[in-house]
């Protein structure tokens, strides 16, 4: 059985699930992995990355180092390269490549959320909002953005013009609303950044908060009667890509749903 040597790589990923993910996913296709998490201080990524190529067959990347990494690399691909944001790197090619895009999409489809002709309010446009902005662009939604942050909106609308900046969030009905913004976890769990006048007008709303595994923003859609979907089908199906890119496999929208299934399973509360 082939064995892989893995990590993830951020400033502090004590708390990461990406090691049973990665563990459970390679095990049901055959492949055998260690998969260490490894945390470095910002400041020390770069006495830290030559390591990691030497060490590692290949290596997820998290918060803050999906830029810094990029300087390491060979060749950045396919969505890496639109988002300019690496999550997955191949040691051995030295490429980089992001999945944070696919494993949004696959999230929905697999959720029983269209995309095609359907309007979207996504709140926040940071590095995550970003990549949802785009691929629902590409997945032919209509896509409307709001962020507090009027400078983020501009910046991103200015790169991905096919979407409609808002100036405020209103009440109007929109197919589904996606929280991206961090409102309702850590500190600020137990809010929500909009309230049941919002989610009250949609059909559903996706959050890629996990913890809590139902925010406020998901409950109080749930009591509009709403279908509700959180992001920890995003973070399985994202790791589903990576392994994917790192076995050369071809990605199958029926067997990373079986595999997440198997997941919730294992892990269930």
């Amino acid at each position: 059985m082939k064995k892989l040597d893995l990590a993830v790589v951020g400033k502090d990923v004590s708390r990461s699930l990406s090691p049973q993910m990665h563990t459970l996913i390679l095990e049901n296709m055959g492949v055998r992995c260690t998969y260490e998490k490894v945390s470095v201080a910002e400041g020390d990524f770069a006495s830290a990355a030559p390591a990691l190529f030497e060490k590692y067959d290949a290596f997820n990347v998290t918060i803050p180092y999906k830029l810094a990494v990029i300087p390491y690399l060979s060749e950045v691909c396919g969505d890496a390269a639109v988002f300019g944001a690496v999550n997955t790197v191949d040691a051995h090619t030295r490429k980089g490549y992001n999945t944070d895009g696919a494993g949004f999409l696959l999230m929905l489809r697999n959720s029983g959320v269209d995309t095609a002709g359907k309007s979207f309010l996504v709140l926040g446009c940071g590095g995550v909002g970003r990549s949802v902005i785009k691929k629902l662009l590409d997945a032919g939604a209509q896509v409307f953005a709001f962020d507090l942050n009027k400078e983020s909106l501009q910046k991103v609308h200015a790169e991905f013009p096919g979407f409609i900046p808002l100036e405020r969030v209103e009440a109007k009905p929109y197919d589904v609303v996606v929280n991206c913004t961090g409102v309702g976890m850590h500190r600020t769990e137990g809010v929500s950044p909009v309230g049941a006048d919002v989610l009250s007008l949609c059909s559903a709303a996706v959050d890629l908060i996990y913890v809590p595994a139902k925010s406020e923003f998901l409950r109080i859609a749930e009591s509009c009667g709403k279908k509700i979907v959180n992001g920890e089908a995003m973070l399985f199906y994202q790791a589903y890509f990576s392994d994917c890119i790192y076995l050369g496999a071809e990605p199958s929208d029926e067997e990373a749903g079986g595999l997440f299934a198997k997941y919730k399973e294992k892990y269930k509360e």
